[in-house]
C-alpha cells in the first residue's frame, strides 16, 4: 500500500469527524481500509513464517499456526 492511500485514509476519517461522508467518500474509505488490512496481515503472516522459539537449550523450534 502506497504511502498516498494511508493518507487518504487520514484525510476520510478527519473530513468524517466534521462531516457526514458522501456515499463515494464512504465506498472509497472501505476499499482503502480494506487494503490496508490486507497488505497489514500479509506483513503480520510475514514476519510470523520466520519467527522461532528457542528454548533455554538454544534449540530453534518454528512457530506453527494455531490450530
Amino acid at each position: 500500500m502506497e504511502q498516498a492511500q494511508k493518507d487518504r485514509i487520514s484525510e476520510l476519517t478527519r473530513i468524517s469527524r466534521e462531516r457526514e461522508l458522501s456515499a463515494e467518500e464512504k465506498e472509497e474509505r472501505e476499499m482503502l481500509r480494506a487494503l490496508y488490512l490486507a497488505d497489514w496481515r500479509k506483513s503480520t503472516t510475514a514476519v510470523l513464517d520466520n519467527t522461532y522459539l528457542v528454548d533455554e537449550e538454544g534449540n530453534k523450534k518454528k512457530l506453527g499456526k494455531k490450530d
